[in-house]
């Protein structure tokens, strides 16, 4: 497997990989993600700032996750200061015919690469209530529970945040 940043030419395999989570995801009660989110305008974005990667195998995209800075403002909610540099998790996804295979682990470990290349300590992700798979995982890799918000852009869904110090 290869994590490497995504490339614009990436988009249609990232977005057939999103066509294959985003059923299951409901099916489960998970509604995070839909019909309008994520979309290749909000790829494009990450792409041109640096910010998506992408786990391959072969050359077949099995995996994508932005990995950015950016701090939601109903962070505090959890016990955050958003003005303290963090890497955050977004956008995090595995092909489901792929899952099991450590995927999702990889795209984590290198979030923790990119805070340290930069010098930042802080590591932070939330993940939809619903999502059992991830709230698995991510004491697995040494995060801790942080508390449960709400996200604006996303009303009427309940998120968990959790936190790694480096």
């Amino acid at each position: 497997m290869t994590i490497r940043l995504a490339r614009k030419a990436d988009i249609p395999k990232i977005m057939h990989l999103v066509s294959k989570v985003v059923p299951l995801m409901q099916a489960a009660g998970n509604f995070q993600w839909g019909n309008d989110y994520p979309n290749p305008e909000v790829f494009t974005k990450d792409i041109a700032i640096s910010q998506l990667w992408v786990a391959e195998l072969g050359d077949e995209v099995v995996g994508v996750s932005a990995i950015t800075t950016d701090q939601d403002p109903e962070y505090v909610d959890a016990g955050w200061d958003i003005n303290d540099k963090a890497i955050v998790t977004h956008r995090l996804a595995v092909d489901p015919d792929r899952q099991g295979m450590g995927i999702a682990k990889a795209l984590m470990v290198q979030a923790e690469e990119v805070a340290r290349t930069i010098g930042i300590t802080i590591l932070r992700v939330d993940t939809n209530s619903e999502n059992k798979a991830t709230q698995a995982l991510f004491p697995k890799l040494g995060y801790t529970f942080s508390g449960e918000i709400s996200l604006a852009k996303r009303p009427g869904l309940r998120f968990f945040c959790y936190e790694k110090l480096l």
